[in-house]
């Protein structure tokens, strides 16, 4: 009996354990997995993805069939993939099925593309025909355009290099070819007996340049003789060029000033380089490190995986010891590396004999479950390795997951989409995949460059580098913008501190140019752009330290936006909603505001010393990133760079100036690489813009949507930025001088009033009054939280005789004009969306304008304003 009993518990036994082995086999794979027939565990996402993820087929076992959507075409193993990826040139089926020959040898180009023929069977646009770039495989697009590339037009002169030059760039002593064939015969231009026009004037080396440039701070003349002391004054012309460095400044030996803190840096910042001159050597202390520019970190700086030295040296040469270099090394439990081929060979290499362990050495992980491994198992002498198919990676040293490539900035041009192995990379409207570069492409005209020279504005082919002159005798051109819809310019000339526009074709005509801006209202102009949706022009000023707009065809209505916390405003960009631009003040930084100048913030105020251009990339809505974040460097070389002062970006490429190599450069905007010369040889180059109408796309003008022209405002209509679902599409501005009245259109006179002989100013475009300042706009807030607000302040103006004759009627004025004040004055406060409105009679003969938000408060008298008025 007893047994039977003891046969039956074993029995029991047994089977409990089986049952538990087959539940720990049934719970091997985790939640959110599915276990394949073989045992292996794959995300359960993958089950019926047509993608035999298991290796036995069972996650497409039992899966319904797919009907492919009309916009979609099917593989041959009934995956549906995008019908536009069809004959693109890149297999997104599984099976390659989307780039059979059977079905993209029967494609035919459509009129508005070029058939590349041949076995490639691409089709490409048109407008890429003989534009200089083969954009076809077999390069058939470029072939046969000896009449439309290879020879200039008859108004042009033709280099020996075939570039494409202005018959004014010759002989004009310039290598404008870069092979120095436009300078070639022109002894009799520059021969002694050469005659100068009536408003030029005649070089020593007998070049002929106009009058207006000379004694103007900038040799013109080869030899310099148009800036000689004989005829500018004993100072020279230099004098007129020196400025009043302030005491932060160093003055550089050529006149111009930069800050004092850049002297002897180890960084030449003036053009000249004087500031680096007559330093010291540079010693760093026994705990710090010098870096390759000659500044010194703390030593524990040094190889901490954070690029601390500018020139990024304390990073460089650091060994990583925590993996062996190469695949065919070991690391040992201590640190060692040894050959791979000396583990598990009985001898002990490792000094800790980790490469010698007995339970380890000879065992097949892999024979087992695939090691556990989701794909690839590898078996190593010690231990296994997991590893991925191409375009996935581990998620837990065991599991394969799929890649996201879009997760890198650099993954696509543009647009890119993420899929299982693999991704894709897509163009927004009006660009096109080019085959070969695999980049977006514009389609339609091909982009050309304009940039300001000093005295001229030039346009240059980008691909084809064809020069030809747009304006010319300018006395100090600086910034420039276009608008392309209407094919016009505007530029401004930092000289005569004027703001000009005129139709490009017209340009060169003097009684075509328009003044816009002239000096009395600019003192140092700096930056220039235009709001091509509401047609408003925007400029920067250094001397005034504002940010201002203006209508852009006639400049008649203009508007102070930001006036505070200014120091040296540089480069200005707009997008369909907001400004940004550049300070390279003692405090140097990035900001942003609304186009109305409202919700103004610091993009980026550390690690940034010197910000001269700004651009924005408008199809990926990057600042070269608006909000700020998400930095990276493209170029840094102090071989490549050497004065970069304004940038431009349009499809893959990024355009700067460089006032010390007096060139202009190009490089590819995602990766830095690919650095090129577009125009060298040239005359302290400022800004430069690219013309293309993909870089102003068309937006509606939110001014002009209603049955109202200019929003009903009876001056300026800005566009206001998008902050909340309740924000205005707009705001109206009144000219300095003047408030919005109570419809918030239309303008009234603004008021002063006169108090114990002081004049205070009401908020005159931010202006400071004698006793006090308000700070901020009259009419805008630039809090975070408001969208827009007006200030206002009615005061009677009480006439008083300055006649002292009498000391009793003085007295008696006196009262009377304290009694009628204490009852009439008022004060109000308007904050959008909420209007609220606050009358107060008071006991003080002060008056107090105050504001409920921190920071934007402001005062006129002799106290504090009170918390709210």
């Amino acid at each position: 009996m007893w047994t039977d009993i003891r046969k039956l518990l074993i029995f029991h036994l047994l089977a409990l354990k089986l049952h538990s082995s087959k539940g720990a086999e049934a719970e091997e794979c985790e939640d959110g997995q599915f276990q394949c027939n073989n045992k292996r565990c794959i995300p359960t996402i993958w089950r019926c993805d047509d993608d035999d993820d298991c290796s036995d087929n069972s996650d497409e076992e039992n899966c319904a069939r797919k009907t492919c959507a009309p916009a979609e075409f099917a593989c041959a193993n009934g995956q549906c993939v995008p019908g536009r990826w069809r004959c693109d040139g890149e297999p997104e089926c599984p099976d390659g099925s989307d780039e059979a020959d059977a079905t993209c040898s029967k494609q035919t180009c459509p009129p508005e593309k070029f058939d590349c023929g041949g076995s490639t069977n691409k089709c490409v646009s048109v407008s890429w025909r003989c534009d200089g770039e083969r954009d076809c495989e077999n390069g058939s697009d470029e072939e046969d355009c000896a009449a439309d590339a290879k020879s200039c037009p008859k108004s042009e002169f033709q280099c020996a290099n075939r570039k494409c030059l202005a018959p004014v760039y010759v002989c004009d002593g310039d290598d404008d070819c870069d092979d120095g064939s436009d300078e070639l015969k022109c002894s009799s231009r520059h021969s002694p007996t050469t005659t100068c026009g009536p408003h030029e004037f005649r070089c020593n080396t007998s070049e002929c340049v106009p009058v207006m440039w000379s004694c103007d701070g900038d040799p013109d003349c080869p030899d310099g003789s148009d800036e000689w002391p004989e005829r500018c004054g004993s100072e020279g012309s230099q004098s007129r060029r020196r400025m009043n460095c302030t005491v932060e400044e160093f003055r550089c030996a050529n006149g111009e000033c930069v800050r004092l803190a850049w002297k002897c840096d180890g960084d030449p910042d003036c053009k000249d380089k004087s500031d680096e001159a007559d330093c010291p050597l540079l010693t760093c202390r026994p705990d710090e490190f010098q870096c390759g520019d000659g500044s010194c970190i703390h030593g524990t700086k040094q190889c901490n995986k954070v690029h601390d030295c500018p020139d990024q040296s304390d990073e460089s040469g650091c060994v990583n010891a925590t993996k062996c270099e190469g695949p065919l090394k070991f690391l040992c439990k201590n640190g060692e590396c040894i050959d791979r081929a000396k583990v598990c060979d009985n001898v002990k290499d490792c000094k800790d004999r980790s490469d010698e362990p007995k339970k380890e050495c000879g065992l097949n992980e892999c024979s087992l479950n695939n090691g556990g491994c989701s794909h690839i198992c590898l078996d190593r002498p010690i231990g296994y390795e997991c590893h991925c198919p191409t375009g996935y990676q581990l998620l837990d040293k065991r599991t394969c997951g799929d890649i996201d490539e879009c997760e890198s900035p650099n993954a696509c041009s543009q647009i890119c989409i993420n899929y299982k192995g693999d991704f894709k990379c897509e163009c927004y409207q009006g660009y096109e995949m080019d085959p070969v570069t695999k980049t977006c492409k514009a389609e339609g005209k091909s982009p050309y460059l304009m940039f300001t020279n000093r005295h001229e504005i030039r346009r240059v082919d980008p691909v084809k580098k064809d020069y030809s002159q747009v304006l010319a005798t300018q006395k100090n051109a600086v910034a420039l913008d276009i608008d392309v819809a209407n094919n016009r310019l505007f530029w401004c000339d930092r000289f005569h501190r004027n703001i000009y526009s005129a139709l490009i074709p017209e340009a060169s005509v003097p009684s075509q140019q328009v003044t816009l801006v002239d000096s009395g209202s600019l003192l140092s102009p700096e930056g220039l752009a235009l709001d091509w949706v509401q047609h408003n022009l925007y400029w920067t000023d250094s001397g005034h330290k504002t940010v201002s707009v203006a209508s852009a065809y006639d400049g008649l209505k203009r508007k102070v936006l930001v006036d505070t916390e200014l120091s040296e405003p540089r480069a200005i960009a707009l997008d369909p909603q907001f400004m940004y631009w550049s300070d390279w003040g003692t405090r140097a930084k990035i900001e942003k505001a609304g186009m109305n100048g409202v919700d103004r913030q610091v993009l980026v105020s550390d690690n940034i010393e010197w910000p001269n251009g700004i651009t924005l990339d408008v199809a990926n809505r990057r600042l070269v990133d608006l909000n700020g974040a998400h930095r990276r460097t493209h170029l840094s070389s102090s071989e490549r760079l050497g004065h970069p002062y304004a940038l431009a970006v349009f499809e893959d490429r990024i355009y700067w100036t460089d006032r010390e190599r007096e060139a202009v450069y190009s490089a590819n905007r995602l990766t830095g690489r690919d650095v090129s010369t577009l125009a060298e040889h040239l005359n302290d180059p400022h800004d430069i813009v690219v013309f293309h109408p993909l870089r102003q796309p068309q937006g509606p003008d939110s001014c002009n949507l209603g049955s109202e022209a200019n929003g009903g405002c009876e001056y300026l209509c800005l566009k206001a930025p998008q902050i909340t679902e309740h924000s205005p599409k707009y705001t109206c501005a009144c000219p300095t001088g003047q408030d919005l009245g109570p419809d918030m259109r239309g303008c009234v006179p603004g008021e002063s009033v006169c108090v114990s002989g002081w004049l205070l100013v009401e908020a005159g475009g931010g202006r400071k009054g004698v006793m006090g300042s308000l700070a901020g706009s009259e009419h805008f807030l630039l809090g975070e939280n408001l969208t827009v607000a007006v200030l206002g302040v009615v005061i009677p103006i009480v006439p008083i005789v300055a006649t002292v004759v009498f000391g009793l009627l003085c007295t008696g004025v006196y009262l009377v004009w304290r009694n009628y004040r204490v009852n009439s004055t008022k004060s109000m406060n308007f904050d959008n969306p909420v209007y609220r409105k606050t009358t107060g009679e008071g006991e003080e003969d002060e008056i107090h304008i105050g504001r409920t938000d921190s920071g934007m408060s402001g005062q006129h008298g002799h106290h504090p304003p009170s918390e709210d008025v």
